[in-house]
């Protein structure tokens, strides 16, 4: 298959592609999404082919004016709509009943439905001139999301029909998960939109034990990025859990030239082996930005190990975090011990 790349001005052509049952990635303000008609049950299909998605891992479906969410969703309950109000269009992905316009590729057999309304004006104009759009990250299954159109092209070249450009997200995280369909709501992946943030909003929000841990053997994942291990570059990610200086005595003895250490800015006048830099200690928002661009480049550089300091899980640190134990296979050292 010969993969087309587009700017916006043809952006009427990636429509017709998606009207006619195909896929498109199209830029978002989190990362690229890999783009069919979400009421399209074999168009959905193709997603998880192109990808090597497995088929239970549900899929988000975008908009791009709030009144299709009706047309989606069974009920639109008062939370979701203070919601709503206050992050649409932005990075957040509410989970409700679905309705019966939704196929069960989208749902992954679930009885819910994730909706999202994107902020970023291309995606935006795609979807009002073809359909609401189910889109997972634009990426080989498992891999580090997609924020450039490079990120795109490296892992979907030859597998989708076009490639819509949009220059870098400006997120670098997928959007925060919300659930309104259990008897409380609960935060089920971390994003651009906190915890914090949803709690001043609609009061009580639980913290899933999936964000932090892994699923529990047997249980179904409700939102994508759950189930799996997910944002992984071929070279090995470990997590170091301690202080600073614990953290550098550690790094430096790994001299291989095949290792690397993931670490902050104020940390790299003191490593001593190769480094990744995620952003500044705090500064949350440009390690979101940055991490999967520095996974990436991983790979690119040929490490076969990257050794990450364990992330604050405050703010949007609990997105960097839960990205990074996830690309780590949950593998933790703790070097107090």
């Amino acid at each position: 298959m010969k993969t087309l790349l587009l700017q916006e001005e043809q952006i009427e052509q990636a429509a017709e592609i998606i009207r006619n049952g195909g896929l498109v990635a199209m830029p978002t303000e989190t990362v690229y999404g890999l783009a069919a008609d979400a009421t399209n049950g074999k168009a959905v299909a193709k997603i998880f082919q192109a990808k090597g998605r497995p088929m239970d891992n549900p899929l988000i479906v975008h908009i791009s004016e709030l009144s299709q969410v009706r047309e989606l969703v069974r009920e639109f309950p008062e939370k979701a709509q203070k919601l709503a109000q206050a992050f649409w269009p932005g990075p957040l992905t509410i989970i409700l009943p679905k309705s019966d316009k939704i196929p069960d590729e989208v749902s992954a057999g679930l009885d819910t439905v994730a909706v999202r309304f994107p902020s970023h004006p291309i995606a935006r104009k795609l979807i009002s001139l073809s359909s609401p759009l189910a889109a997972p990250s634009a990426n080989l299954s498992g891999s580090p999301s997609p924020t450039t159109l490079r990120h795109v092209q490296k892992d979907m070249d030859g597998r989708i029909d076009a490639i819509l450009d949009g220059g870098e997200c400006s997120v670098g995280v997928e959007s925060t998960v919300i659930t309104l369909a259990t008897e409380k709501p609960r935060l089920l992946r971390p994003g651009g939109i906190t915890l914090e943030q949803l709690r001043a909003v609609i009061g009580e929000v639980l913290l899933d034990d999936a964000v932090l841990h892994p699923l529990k053997s047997g249980a179904q994942a409700s939102s994508p990025g759950m189930k799996y291990k997910h944002y992984s570059p071929k070279a090995d990610v470990i997590l170091l859990k301690g202080t600073e200086d614990a953290f550098l005595r550690f790094v430096n003895q790994k001299t291989d030239g095949k290792t690397a250490a993931l670490c902050y800015r104020e940390e790299t006048e003191r490593i001593q082996i190769p480094y990744l830099v995620l952003g500044g200690k705090g500064d949350y928002e440009t390690q979101a930005n940055r991490l999967f661009s520095v996974l990436r480049e991983a790979d690119e550089k040929g490490y076969e190990t990257v050794y990450a300091h364990c992330p604050e899980t405050e703010g949007v640190g609990l997105a960097v975090y839960n990205r990074i134990i996830r690309a780590a296979g949950f593998e933790v050292i703790g070097l107090e011990k």
